[in-house]
């Protein structure tokens, strides 16, 4: 029995790590890997081989990617996206802030999935009205993120609205999930005993910000102790168990976890790390274990219920597409139609929803496969409609805006070297303490009496991609970097003549630079690479950093790369690695790529490739 045990264990891990292997080398990439896990499980189970059974190691295995998955995808929640974001001047009175948008089409599709699921219910199909109403509002973010991401429209105005629909049906319906599981248990704890898990989320919260300034765990975040993963891993566990002792679903613990560790910002190298738990060992074992107990042969002995796999189907795109036709007032018909497709994708939260209703015994597991099925088969159609449908908005042309501090010998030559169209550049200062100078009128300006935290965020200082604090005062300098630090700056570059060993900039994502620093490497560059210092600073064949983020050009060879332009890659920086660049060198989504050529063609090549 053990070896039966554990050959199953070996071959449900061998799958999983063949299964994005063959995704790759087919070319199949509009196919999730997760459907792609769950279609490797029905081959390799009772549906055709059956090579794997599940026994007690593969049942907690799956479980605990399970419960992994639903605390990412709280983990994934960016609590940003609810903040009301400013539309341009000629936008404002006409389009409304996301949020809004957001609040009038999840309410109908809401009030849209209650009348579908009654529709189950009177035609007989399906009778438990809750559980179709969870399946059908429910909108899977494990699909719509990584689309989003892959089509370089996640920091758009329609993207954000897309993402903040399914992260508010997500959390919606994993709460109705919850009250679901709750009143159909065959155990008496009451409802309202939940509000003691949130209770206790809202304590462990305040706790993990204390954890999380604690001066002493800065020795114990690497090496052997991995001190936050273990905090995670713990919090994690405390609120499943938790969630368990008051009667609701241990994923409702899970995704508070997640939320918890969403809220307390932790940094991205952690958010990695815990990515690679989960989607490389515990997810993969939880979905292919789906496929193995999907039993498609009995599903087509019963035809009648295949009725079901259509019908849903249908339930799904008329409770997106008619809500999300709302914000054709605002947006194109392609952009729409679209739109609703991919909020159409459901797969987790259906899988989950399925599988406690089996357990609870509310619905036979032939009706639990057919929700599985219909779930999957969602989500290998709508990111194909969605990618071949929706038209790039004006938006995805990069434009990074760069704002300088201080109008003074240094930041004058050096903004309007490079202005460009990609390249937005505004300067502000104050009259007392700049120079006299004139300015290409292209670049705006803006006069102040000073740097005052509240006209700076009025003025859309903090909405810049890049700040450049080189006034002629490190104080000011200092202050206005911090001050962009606290906005969430992207990149905030700060001159400090006198050091940046100060104990507030510790931390942070601030960059330093000095007169004294940059003669240093102007004397030694002098010295030792004379040509190279020319070539630097000559226009037409300098070198460019660009950073690869478009991911259409993810794992594409360089002998393939489409770029036809006066541009030689001359390295390509992969986390610490330095790579030298040959024809069979494949191009990955972060590469920081080395390039020389004509400023033109390198400014195509960066519009194509950045994306800010």
């Amino acid at each position: 029995m053990e070896h039966s045990s554990f050959t199953s264990l070996v071959i449900v891990v061998i799958a999983a790590f063949l299964t994005p292997i063959l995704v790759n080398r087919l070319k199949i990439s509009f196919l999730p890997v997760v459907v792609a896990e769950i279609i490797m499980g029905i081959i390799i189970g009772d549906s055709l081989f059956g090579l794997v059974k599940e026994d007690a190691w593969l049942s907690i295995l799956s479980t605990l990617g399970f419960i992994f998955l639903m605390f990412l995808s709280g983990l994934e929640i960016d609590f940003n996206a609810f903040k009301t974001k400013k539309h341009s001047k000629e936008d404002e009175g006409n389009v409304p802030s996301n949020l809004y948008l957001m609040t009038v089409v999840f309410s109908s599709i809401m009030i849209l999935s209650i009348l579908l699921a009654f529709v189950f219910k009177w035609t007989g199909l399906i009778d438990d009205v809750l559980l179709m109403i969870i399946i059908i509002s429910t909108i899977s973010l494990g699909v719509v993120v990584p689309t989003l991401k892959e089509m370089n429209i996640m920091h758009t105005s329609i993207g954000q609205f897309i993402l903040l629909v399914a992260v508010v049906a997500d959390l919606a319906t994993m709460l109705l999930l919850t009250v679901y599981g709750t009143i159909y248990a065959k155990g008496d704890s009451p409802l309202w005993l939940i509000g003691i898990l949130i209770v206790f989320s809202f304590i462990f919260y305040i706790m993990g910000g204390l954890f999380k300034k604690s001066p002493f765990l800065k020795k114990l975040t690497s090496g052997t102790t991995q001190i936050g993963i273990r905090a995670v891993f713990a919090l994690i566990i405390l609120l499943v168990a938790l969630a368990e002792g008051v009667g609701a679903e241990n994923i409702l613990g899970a995704f508070l976890a997640g939320v918890i560790v969403s809220l307390l910002g932790p940094d991205q190298d952690m958010v990695e790390k815990l990515d690679s738990f989960g989607y490389g060992f515990f997810i993969p074992i939880f979905f292919i274990m789906v496929g193995v107990n999907l039993d498609i042969p009995s599903l087509v002995k019963e035809p009648e219920l295949l009725i079901i796999i259509p019908l849903l189907f249908i339930a799904f795109l008329i409770s997106k597409l008619i809500p999300v036709a709302y914000i054709g007032k605002w947006y194109d018909k392609k952009t729409t139609i679209s739109s609703a497709f991919l909020l159409t994708s459901t797969l987790s939260l259906v899988i989950a929803a399925a599988k406690i209703a089996e357990q609870l015994g509310t619905i036979s597991p032939e009706i639990s496969g057919i929700l599985i099925l219909s779930a999957v088969i969602t989500c290998v159609f709508v990111p194909v409609v969605f990618k071949k449908m929706f038209p790039m908005p004006e938006e995805t042309k990069m434009i990074v805006k760069v704002s300088f501090i201080g109008k003074n010998q240094l930041s004058i030559p050096v903004a309007q070297s490079i202005h460009s169209h990609i390249y937005q550049t505004t300067m502000f200062f104050r009259k007392d303490l700049s120079d006299n100078r004139k300015l290409d009128q292209s670049i705006k300006t803006y006069e102040l009496d000073d740097y005052i935290e509240e006209e700076l965020v009025e003025l859309g200082l903090f909405d810049s991609n890049i700040i450049v604090c080189s006034a002629n005062d490190d104080s000011i300098n200092k202050k206005v970097a911090l001050m962009a630090h606290k906005h969430g700056v992207k990149r905030i570059i700060c001159k400090q003549e006198n050091g940046s060993e100060d104990i507030e900039f510790e931390g942070k994502n601030i960059e330093f630079f000095s007169s004294f620093l940059s003669n240093k490497i102007l004397l030694k560059g002098l010295i030792e690479s004379p040509n190279m210092l020319n070539l630097l600073s000559n226009v037409e064949t300098s070198l460019y950093e660009i950073e690869m983020k478009n991911h259409s050009y993810h794992n594409v060879l360089l002998r393939s790369f489409p770029f036809a332009g006066d541009v030689i890659f001359v390295r390509i920086i992969r986390g610490k690695d330095s790579i030298v660049p040959h024809g069979d060198t494949e191009l990955q989504y972060g590469d920081k790529l080395i390039v020389t050529g004509s400023k033109e063609y390198v400014s195509e090549l960066k519009q194509d490739m950045e994306f800010i």
